[in-house]
Protein backbone atom coordinates (compact mmCIF):
# COMPACT_ATOMS: atom_id res chain seq x y z
CA UNK A 1 0.00 0.00 0.00
CA UNK A 2 2.82 2.59 0.53
CA UNK A 3 5.04 1.90 -2.81
CA UNK A 4 1.47 2.80 -4.26
CA UNK A 5 0.85 5.77 -2.42
CA UNK A 6 4.60 6.93 -3.22
CA UNK A 7 3.45 5.55 -7.20
CA UNK A 8 0.39 7.96 -7.27
CA UNK A 9 2.22 11.08 -5.64
CA UNK A 10 5.11 11.30 -8.00
CA UNK A 11 2.68 10.51 -10.85
CA UNK A 12 0.64 13.74 -9.63
CA UNK A 13 3.30 16.35 -8.93
CA UNK A 14 4.44 14.83 -12.93
CA UNK A 15 1.29 15.66 -14.33
CA UNK A 16 1.32 19.06 -12.36
CA UNK A 17 5.00 20.09 -13.28
CA UNK A 18 3.80 18.70 -17.41
CA UNK A 19 0.54 20.97 -16.83
CA UNK A 20 2.33 23.99 -15.74
CA UNK A 21 4.98 23.46 -18.31
CA UNK A 22 2.94 23.72 -21.34
CA UNK A 23 3.31 27.11 -22.34
CA UNK A 24 1.96 28.24 -25.46
CA UNK A 25 5.22 29.62 -27.82
CA UNK A 26 5.38 33.71 -27.59
CA UNK A 27 7.52 35.14 -29.71
CA UNK A 28 9.22 38.15 -28.42
CA UNK A 29 10.15 41.38 -29.93
CA UNK A 30 13.36 43.84 -29.49
CA UNK A 31 15.21 46.04 -31.18
CA UNK A 32 16.75 43.52 -33.35
CA UNK A 33 13.58 42.52 -34.93
CA UNK A 34 13.04 46.22 -35.70
CA UNK A 35 12.94 46.85 -39.19
CA UNK A 36 13.40 50.68 -38.54
CA UNK A 37 16.48 50.30 -36.30
CA UNK A 38 18.58 48.12 -39.30
CA UNK A 39 17.45 50.96 -41.54
CA UNK A 40 18.65 53.66 -39.15
CA UNK A 41 22.18 51.57 -38.74
CA UNK A 42 22.57 50.93 -42.68
CA UNK A 43 21.58 54.01 -44.10
CA UNK A 44 22.76 57.24 -42.91
CA UNK A 45 21.77 61.04 -43.73
CA UNK A 46 25.61 61.44 -44.00
CA UNK A 47 28.69 60.68 -42.19
CA UNK A 48 29.70 63.84 -40.54
CA UNK A 49 28.73 63.74 -36.42
CA UNK A 50 30.15 67.35 -35.39
CA UNK A 51 26.67 69.13 -36.02
CA UNK A 52 25.47 68.56 -32.16
CA UNK A 53 28.25 69.32 -31.08
CA UNK A 54 28.26 73.14 -33.05
CA UNK A 55 24.59 73.51 -31.33
CA UNK A 56 25.24 72.41 -27.90
CA UNK A 57 25.10 74.79 -25.27
CA UNK A 58 27.31 78.12 -25.22
CA UNK A 59 27.50 77.23 -29.18
CA UNK A 60 23.85 78.21 -29.64
CA UNK A 61 22.86 80.37 -26.74
CA UNK A 62 25.28 82.80 -26.70
CA UNK A 63 23.21 85.56 -24.55
CA UNK A 64 24.18 85.42 -20.98
CA UNK A 65 20.68 86.82 -19.90
CA UNK A 66 19.53 83.58 -22.08
CA UNK A 67 21.71 81.46 -20.06
CA UNK A 68 20.96 81.98 -17.03
CA UNK A 69 17.63 81.77 -17.45
CA UNK A 70 17.99 78.25 -18.77
CA UNK A 71 20.29 77.80 -15.51
CA UNK A 72 16.53 79.23 -13.40
CA UNK A 73 15.00 76.69 -15.27
CA UNK A 74 16.98 73.43 -14.65
CA UNK A 75 16.91 74.44 -11.31
CA UNK A 76 13.27 75.41 -10.41
CA UNK A 77 10.93 73.42 -13.34
CA UNK A 78 8.61 71.36 -11.51
CA UNK A 79 7.94 68.84 -14.65
CA UNK A 80 11.83 68.16 -13.98
CA UNK A 81 11.14 67.80 -10.78
CA UNK A 82 8.36 65.26 -11.43
CA UNK A 83 10.90 63.16 -14.08
CA UNK A 84 13.07 63.26 -11.19
CA UNK A 85 11.09 61.85 -8.34
CA UNK A 86 9.86 59.26 -10.87
CA UNK A 87 13.74 58.36 -11.06
CA UNK A 88 13.32 57.67 -7.58
CA UNK A 89 10.29 55.14 -8.21
CA UNK A 90 12.18 53.37 -10.71
CA UNK A 91 15.13 52.84 -8.34
CA UNK A 92 12.90 51.73 -5.32
CA UNK A 93 11.66 49.26 -8.28
CA UNK A 94 15.05 47.79 -9.02
CA UNK A 95 15.28 47.67 -5.11
CA UNK A 96 11.79 45.48 -4.53
CA UNK A 97 12.81 43.34 -7.76
CA UNK A 98 16.55 42.44 -6.15
CA UNK A 99 14.79 41.29 -2.81
CA UNK A 100 13.45 38.25 -3.87
CA UNK A 101 16.38 37.05 -5.04
CA UNK A 102 18.41 36.71 -1.57
CA UNK A 103 16.95 35.03 1.27
CA UNK A 104 14.28 36.39 3.25
CA UNK A 105 14.91 36.63 7.14
CA UNK A 106 12.55 37.13 9.97
CA UNK A 107 12.96 37.69 13.52
CA UNK A 108 10.20 36.83 15.48
CA UNK A 109 8.63 35.77 18.84
CA UNK A 110 5.26 34.16 19.93
CA UNK A 111 3.12 33.59 23.28
CA UNK A 112 1.05 31.26 23.73
CA UNK A 113 -1.09 28.36 25.18
CA UNK A 114 -3.47 25.26 24.51
CA UNK A 115 -5.73 23.24 26.27
CA UNK A 116 -6.45 20.04 25.03
CA UNK A 117 -9.51 18.08 25.14
CA UNK A 118 -9.27 15.23 28.18
CA UNK A 119 -10.23 12.52 25.46
CA UNK A 120 -8.35 13.94 22.57
CA UNK A 121 -4.57 12.10 21.91
CA UNK A 122 -2.86 15.64 22.90
CA UNK A 123 -4.80 15.22 25.95
CA UNK A 124 -4.43 12.22 27.06
CA UNK A 125 -0.50 12.09 25.99
CA UNK A 126 0.24 15.06 27.91
CA UNK A 127 -1.12 14.17 30.79
CA UNK A 128 0.56 10.33 30.82
CA UNK A 129 3.63 11.78 29.95
CA UNK A 130 4.17 13.52 33.28
CA UNK A 131 4.12 10.08 34.98
CA UNK A 132 6.53 8.68 32.73
CA UNK A 133 10.16 7.95 34.79
CA UNK A 134 12.26 9.20 31.94
CA UNK A 135 11.93 12.92 32.34
CA UNK A 136 13.17 15.20 34.56
CA UNK A 137 11.15 18.24 36.54
CA UNK A 138 11.71 20.64 33.67
CA UNK A 139 10.54 18.27 31.43
CA UNK A 140 6.62 17.95 33.06
CA UNK A 141 4.26 19.50 30.99
CA UNK A 142 2.25 21.92 32.13
CA UNK A 143 -1.54 20.49 32.41
CA UNK A 144 -4.26 21.24 31.76
CA UNK A 145 -3.21 24.46 29.96
CA UNK A 146 0.10 23.90 28.37
CA UNK A 147 1.96 27.22 27.16
CA UNK A 148 4.30 27.66 23.92
CA UNK A 149 7.34 29.96 24.50
CA UNK A 150 8.93 30.95 21.42
CA UNK A 151 11.52 33.11 19.64
CA UNK A 152 13.61 32.74 16.80
CA UNK A 153 14.15 33.22 12.82
CA UNK A 154 12.08 32.24 10.40
CA UNK A 155 13.73 32.17 6.56
CA UNK A 156 12.19 32.55 3.28
CA UNK A 157 14.29 31.64 -0.45
CA UNK A 158 12.58 30.84 -3.52
CA UNK A 159 15.33 29.39 -5.91
CA UNK A 160 14.94 31.22 -9.38
CA UNK A 161 15.57 28.20 -11.28
CA UNK A 162 13.85 29.57 -14.49
CA UNK A 163 15.28 32.91 -14.04
CA UNK A 164 12.20 34.41 -13.21
CA UNK A 165 13.07 36.89 -10.61
CA UNK A 166 16.17 37.49 -12.36
CA UNK A 167 14.53 38.47 -15.21
CA UNK A 168 11.98 40.88 -13.07
CA UNK A 169 15.36 42.80 -12.27
CA UNK A 170 16.26 43.17 -15.59
CA UNK A 171 13.32 44.64 -16.95
CA UNK A 172 12.94 46.95 -13.42
CA UNK A 173 16.46 48.03 -14.53
CA UNK A 174 15.70 48.39 -18.40
CA UNK A 175 12.48 50.92 -16.68
CA UNK A 176 15.21 52.97 -14.95
CA UNK A 177 17.53 53.41 -17.77
CA UNK A 178 14.56 54.31 -19.82
CA UNK A 179 13.47 57.28 -16.87
CA UNK A 180 16.84 58.73 -16.78
CA UNK A 181 16.33 59.02 -20.48
CA UNK A 182 13.19 60.42 -20.30
CA UNK A 183 14.20 62.85 -18.00
CA UNK A 184 17.52 63.39 -20.38
CA UNK A 185 14.71 64.39 -23.15
CA UNK A 186 13.00 66.98 -20.86
CA UNK A 187 16.01 69.03 -20.49
CA UNK A 188 16.77 69.26 -24.40
CA UNK A 189 12.79 70.24 -24.26
CA UNK A 190 12.73 72.14 -21.39
CA UNK A 191 16.31 74.09 -22.43
CA UNK A 192 14.61 74.72 -26.01
CA UNK A 193 11.34 75.79 -24.56
CA UNK A 194 13.09 78.59 -22.59
CA UNK A 195 14.97 79.88 -25.67
CA UNK A 196 11.88 79.78 -27.83
CA UNK A 197 10.11 82.03 -25.81
CA UNK A 198 13.34 84.15 -24.73
CA UNK A 199 13.49 84.82 -28.69
CA UNK A 200 9.85 85.52 -29.16
CA UNK A 201 9.97 88.11 -26.31
CA UNK A 202 13.10 89.71 -28.44
CA UNK A 203 10.60 89.42 -31.37
CA UNK A 204 8.33 90.92 -30.05
CA UNK A 205 10.77 93.43 -28.39
CA UNK A 206 11.95 94.69 -32.16
CA UNK A 207 8.21 94.56 -33.23
CA UNK A 208 7.27 97.16 -30.44
CA UNK A 209 10.16 99.35 -31.63
CA UNK A 210 9.26 99.16 -35.32
CA UNK A 211 6.00 99.96 -33.87
CA UNK A 212 7.12 103.64 -31.97
CA UNK A 213 9.13 104.28 -34.84
CA UNK A 214 6.20 104.51 -37.63
CA UNK A 215 4.23 105.87 -34.97
CA UNK A 216 6.72 108.84 -34.44
CA UNK A 217 6.60 109.11 -38.52
CA UNK A 218 2.71 109.03 -38.92
CA UNK A 219 2.48 111.47 -36.14
CA UNK A 220 4.80 114.01 -38.09
CA UNK A 221 3.43 113.58 -41.18
CA UNK A 222 -0.30 113.75 -39.54
CA UNK A 223 1.17 117.16 -38.63
CA UNK A 224 2.56 118.17 -42.32
CA UNK A 225 -1.11 116.48 -44.19
CA UNK A 226 -2.92 119.07 -41.59
CA UNK A 227 -1.08 121.91 -42.62
CA UNK A 228 -1.26 121.05 -46.44
CA UNK A 229 -5.42 120.48 -45.69
CA UNK A 230 -5.27 124.06 -43.94
CA UNK A 231 -3.05 125.41 -47.09
CA UNK A 232 -6.08 124.00 -49.15
CA UNK A 233 -3.51 121.39 -51.12
CA UNK A 234 -5.17 118.19 -50.28
CA UNK A 235 -8.96 117.16 -48.91
CA UNK A 236 -10.21 116.08 -45.19
CA UNK A 237 -9.81 112.45 -47.26
CA UNK A 238 -6.31 112.31 -47.16
CA UNK A 239 -6.04 113.79 -43.36
CA UNK A 240 -8.58 111.04 -42.56
CA UNK A 241 -6.20 108.34 -43.85
CA UNK A 242 -3.22 108.98 -42.27
CA UNK A 243 -4.89 109.65 -38.96
CA UNK A 244 -6.60 105.91 -39.75
CA UNK A 245 -3.10 104.60 -40.57
CA UNK A 246 -1.34 106.22 -37.08
CA UNK A 247 -4.71 104.44 -34.95
CA UNK A 248 -3.72 101.24 -36.78
CA UNK A 249 -0.35 101.10 -35.50
CA UNK A 250 -1.17 102.86 -32.26
CA UNK A 251 -3.64 99.77 -31.69
CA UNK A 252 -1.03 97.52 -33.25
CA UNK A 253 1.71 98.70 -29.90
CA UNK A 254 -0.80 97.39 -27.38
CA UNK A 255 -1.76 94.21 -29.43
CA UNK A 256 2.11 93.75 -28.93
CA UNK A 257 2.02 95.14 -24.97
CA UNK A 258 0.42 91.91 -24.77
CA UNK A 259 2.05 89.42 -26.46
CA UNK A 260 4.64 90.28 -24.52
CA UNK A 261 2.96 90.14 -21.00
CA UNK A 262 1.66 87.21 -22.00
CA UNK A 263 5.06 85.49 -23.28
CA UNK A 264 6.47 86.55 -19.80
CA UNK A 265 3.88 84.98 -18.14
CA UNK A 266 4.35 81.48 -19.53
CA UNK A 267 8.35 81.87 -19.48
CA UNK A 268 8.13 82.31 -15.52
CA UNK A 269 5.85 79.94 -15.09
CA UNK A 270 8.66 76.95 -17.01
CA UNK A 271 11.14 78.66 -14.72
CA UNK A 272 9.19 78.11 -11.57
CA UNK A 273 9.23 81.57 -10.44
CA UNK A 274 5.81 83.95 -9.84
CA UNK A 275 4.02 85.89 -12.71
CA UNK A 276 4.93 89.82 -13.26
CA UNK A 277 8.85 88.45 -12.39
CA UNK A 278 10.95 91.01 -15.05
CA UNK A 279 12.83 88.96 -17.59
CA UNK A 280 15.79 90.78 -18.69
CA UNK A 281 16.94 90.52 -22.41
CA UNK A 282 18.45 92.43 -25.22
CA UNK A 283 17.76 92.49 -29.10
CA UNK A 284 21.62 91.39 -29.53
CA UNK A 285 20.56 88.00 -29.30
CA UNK A 286 18.63 88.56 -32.79
CA UNK A 287 21.94 89.90 -34.29
CA UNK A 288 24.34 87.62 -33.08
CA UNK A 289 25.89 84.50 -35.53
CA UNK A 290 23.79 81.59 -35.97
CA UNK A 291 25.60 78.14 -36.17
CA UNK A 292 26.79 76.96 -39.44
CA UNK A 293 25.15 73.60 -40.25
CA UNK A 294 27.94 71.00 -42.83
CA UNK A 295 26.35 70.57 -46.00
CA UNK A 296 26.89 66.94 -45.64
CA UNK A 297 23.77 67.07 -43.21
CA UNK A 298 23.73 64.63 -40.03
CA UNK A 299 24.69 60.71 -39.01
CA UNK A 300 21.76 58.90 -38.18
CA UNK A 301 24.23 57.16 -35.69
CA UNK A 302 23.34 61.03 -33.39
CA UNK A 303 19.42 59.92 -34.08
CA UNK A 304 19.72 57.29 -32.05
CA UNK A 305 21.30 58.77 -29.09
CA UNK A 306 18.64 61.02 -28.81
CA UNK A 307 17.03 60.20 -25.03
CA UNK A 308 13.82 59.92 -26.47
CA UNK A 309 14.95 57.05 -28.78
CA UNK A 310 17.40 55.80 -26.27
CA UNK A 311 14.24 55.52 -23.69
CA UNK A 312 11.89 53.70 -25.94
CA UNK A 313 14.49 50.93 -26.65
CA UNK A 314 14.89 50.44 -22.87
CA UNK A 315 11.28 50.27 -22.54
CA UNK A 316 11.57 48.08 -25.56
CA UNK A 317 13.65 45.89 -23.78
CA UNK A 318 11.85 45.73 -20.26
CA UNK A 319 8.61 44.97 -22.11
CA UNK A 320 10.46 41.72 -23.70
CA UNK A 321 11.48 40.95 -19.91
CA UNK A 322 8.23 40.70 -18.60
CA UNK A 323 7.33 38.26 -21.24
CA UNK A 324 9.58 36.33 -20.16
CA UNK A 325 8.85 36.22 -16.26
CA UNK A 326 5.32 36.50 -17.75
CA UNK A 327 6.15 33.16 -19.27
CA UNK A 328 8.65 31.71 -16.57
CA UNK A 329 5.13 32.03 -13.97
CA UNK A 330 3.88 28.93 -15.47
CA UNK A 331 6.96 26.69 -14.19
CA UNK A 332 6.73 25.30 -10.76
CA UNK A 333 8.60 27.58 -7.85
CA UNK A 334 10.96 26.04 -5.78
CA UNK A 335 11.14 27.20 -2.32
CA UNK A 336 13.19 26.68 1.13
CA UNK A 337 11.93 27.40 4.67
CA UNK A 338 14.07 26.56 6.99
CA UNK A 339 13.97 28.10 11.16
CA UNK A 340 16.01 28.61 13.96
CA UNK A 341 15.38 29.44 17.47
CA UNK A 342 14.37 28.56 21.19
CA UNK A 343 11.04 27.15 22.20
CA UNK A 344 9.69 25.81 25.27
CA UNK A 345 6.50 25.48 27.76
CA UNK A 346 8.29 27.41 30.21
CA UNK A 347 9.66 30.73 30.06
CA UNK A 348 12.50 30.25 32.56
CA UNK A 349 13.51 27.19 29.75
CA UNK A 350 13.49 29.27 26.67
CA UNK A 351 17.15 30.09 27.03
CA UNK A 352 18.56 26.78 28.01
CA UNK A 353 20.46 25.62 24.75
CA UNK A 354 18.52 22.24 25.02
CA UNK A 355 15.34 24.66 24.10
CA UNK A 356 17.08 25.24 20.55
CA UNK A 357 15.10 24.16 17.83
CA UNK A 358 15.38 24.04 14.08
CA UNK A 359 14.01 22.94 10.64
CA UNK A 360 13.64 23.20 7.37
CA UNK A 361 11.45 22.42 4.65
CA UNK A 362 11.41 22.78 0.53
CA UNK A 363 8.66 23.13 -0.98
CA UNK A 364 7.43 22.88 -4.93
CA UNK A 365 4.42 24.51 -5.64
CA UNK A 366 2.94 24.26 -10.02
CA UNK A 367 0.04 26.18 -11.06
CA UNK A 368 -2.81 24.42 -11.85
CA UNK A 369 -6.43 26.11 -11.75
CA UNK A 370 -5.44 29.81 -12.38
CA UNK A 371 -3.89 28.76 -15.42
CA UNK A 372 -6.21 31.27 -17.16
CA UNK A 373 -4.87 34.20 -14.82
CA UNK A 374 -1.30 33.33 -16.23
CA UNK A 375 -2.29 32.77 -20.08
CA UNK A 376 -3.78 36.75 -19.62
CA UNK A 377 -0.77 37.60 -18.37
CA UNK A 378 1.11 36.38 -20.57
CA UNK A 379 -0.41 37.29 -23.93
CA UNK A 380 -1.13 41.29 -21.89
CA UNK A 381 3.13 41.33 -21.63
CA UNK A 382 3.18 39.74 -25.16
CA UNK A 383 1.08 42.67 -26.20
CA UNK A 384 2.90 45.04 -24.52
CA UNK A 385 6.20 44.00 -26.37
CA UNK A 386 4.53 44.80 -29.68
CA UNK A 387 3.20 48.07 -28.62
CA UNK A 388 6.80 48.99 -27.65
CA UNK A 389 8.12 47.91 -30.43
CA UNK A 390 5.40 50.21 -32.55
CA UNK A 391 6.40 53.02 -30.77
CA UNK A 392 10.30 52.61 -30.97
CA UNK A 393 10.01 52.99 -34.51
CA UNK A 394 7.60 55.59 -34.11
CA UNK A 395 9.56 57.41 -32.07
CA UNK A 396 12.66 56.69 -34.79
CA UNK A 397 10.70 58.22 -37.57
CA UNK A 398 9.65 61.25 -35.60
CA UNK A 399 13.19 61.62 -35.06
CA UNK A 400 14.34 61.40 -38.88
CA UNK A 401 11.34 63.80 -39.61
CA UNK A 402 12.40 66.27 -37.11
CA UNK A 403 16.28 66.67 -38.30
CA UNK A 404 15.36 66.74 -41.94
CA UNK A 405 12.19 69.64 -41.49
CA UNK A 406 14.63 71.34 -39.24
CA UNK A 407 17.34 71.00 -42.01
CA UNK A 408 15.23 72.28 -45.21
CA UNK A 409 13.95 75.34 -42.55
CA UNK A 410 17.32 76.05 -41.64
CA UNK A 411 18.26 76.55 -45.36
CA UNK A 412 14.94 78.47 -46.54
CA UNK A 413 14.61 80.62 -43.84
CA UNK A 414 18.44 81.79 -44.52
CA UNK A 415 17.12 82.63 -48.33
CA UNK A 416 13.64 83.99 -47.23
CA UNK A 417 15.62 86.35 -44.68
CA UNK A 418 17.84 87.72 -47.35
CA UNK A 419 15.07 88.51 -49.82
CA UNK A 420 13.32 90.23 -46.97
CA UNK A 421 16.41 91.89 -45.86
CA UNK A 422 16.45 93.54 -49.45
CA UNK A 423 12.86 93.75 -50.17
CA UNK A 424 13.07 96.05 -46.54
CA UNK A 425 15.37 98.62 -47.86
CA UNK A 426 13.93 99.03 -51.41
CA UNK A 427 10.41 99.89 -49.64
CA UNK A 428 12.67 102.06 -47.01
CA UNK A 429 14.20 104.13 -50.18
CA UNK A 430 10.27 103.77 -52.07
CA UNK A 431 8.75 105.71 -49.01
CA UNK A 432 11.86 108.48 -49.05
CA UNK A 433 10.89 108.68 -52.90
CA UNK A 434 7.14 108.79 -51.81
CA UNK A 435 7.71 111.54 -49.72
CA UNK A 436 9.80 113.67 -51.64
CA UNK A 437 7.55 113.37 -54.72
CA UNK A 438 4.69 114.27 -52.48
CA UNK A 439 5.95 117.38 -51.32
CA UNK A 440 6.85 118.38 -54.54
CA UNK A 441 3.11 117.73 -56.04
CA UNK A 442 4.41 114.83 -58.15
CA UNK A 443 2.70 111.80 -56.31
CA UNK A 444 -0.86 111.66 -53.99
CA UNK A 445 -1.10 111.01 -50.51
CA UNK A 446 -2.54 107.45 -51.00
CA UNK A 447 0.88 106.60 -52.73
CA UNK A 448 2.61 107.77 -49.40
CA UNK A 449 0.29 105.70 -47.40
CA UNK A 450 0.67 102.79 -49.50
CA UNK A 451 4.68 102.49 -48.90
CA UNK A 452 4.88 103.50 -45.75
CA UNK A 453 2.12 100.57 -45.07
CA UNK A 454 3.94 97.99 -47.08
CA UNK A 455 7.41 98.84 -45.25
CA UNK A 456 5.98 98.24 -41.59
CA UNK A 457 4.29 95.11 -42.68
CA UNK A 458 7.61 94.03 -44.62
CA UNK A 459 9.83 94.98 -41.50
CA UNK A 460 7.13 92.97 -39.21
CA UNK A 461 7.88 90.15 -41.37
CA UNK A 462 11.51 90.00 -41.74
CA UNK A 463 11.49 89.98 -37.74
CA UNK A 464 9.20 86.86 -37.78
CA UNK A 465 11.44 85.43 -40.68
CA UNK A 466 14.75 86.02 -38.52
CA UNK A 467 12.90 84.22 -35.24
CA UNK A 468 11.90 81.26 -37.64
CA UNK A 469 15.91 80.99 -38.17
CA UNK A 470 16.20 80.42 -34.65
CA UNK A 471 13.20 78.40 -33.98
CA UNK A 472 14.94 75.99 -36.87
CA UNK A 473 17.80 75.84 -35.30
CA UNK A 474 16.08 74.98 -31.75
CA UNK A 475 14.36 72.70 -33.92
CA UNK A 476 17.43 70.76 -35.17
CA UNK A 477 18.58 71.15 -31.32
CA UNK A 478 15.87 69.36 -30.29
CA UNK A 479 15.46 66.59 -32.91
CA UNK A 480 19.20 65.80 -32.13
CA UNK A 481 18.85 65.59 -28.32
CA UNK A 482 21.47 68.32 -27.79
CA UNK A 483 21.42 69.84 -24.43
CA UNK A 484 21.02 67.47 -21.59
CA UNK A 485 25.00 66.84 -21.28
Amino acid sequence: MSFYNKYYSILFFGLCFFYSCTVKNVKTVGTQDSSIHQYVKKDSLSQQDNTLEKLRGAKLFKDPLLVALIDTALLNNQDLKIALTRIQTAKADVLRTNAPLLPSVEAGSSLGFKKYGRFTEEGVGNFDTNFSENISDNQNIPYPVTPNYALGLNTYWELDVWKKLRTEKKAALKNLSASEEVKNFMVTQLVANVADLYYQLVEKDIELSIAHKNIELQEKQLEIITIQKVAGRVTELAVKQFKAQLLHSQSFEYTVRQEIYELENRLNVILGRLPNHPIKRNREAFESSLPEIPNEGISSQVLLQRPDVVAAEHQLAASKADVYAARAAFYPSLSLTPSLGFQAFRARLLFDPRSIAFGAFANIAAPIFNRKKLIANSDKANAQNYAMLYQYEKTILNAMSETLVSLKGIENSAATYDLKSKQVDELTKAVSVSNTLFLEGYASYLEVVTAQGAVFEAELEQVKVRNAQFMYHLNLYKALGGGWK
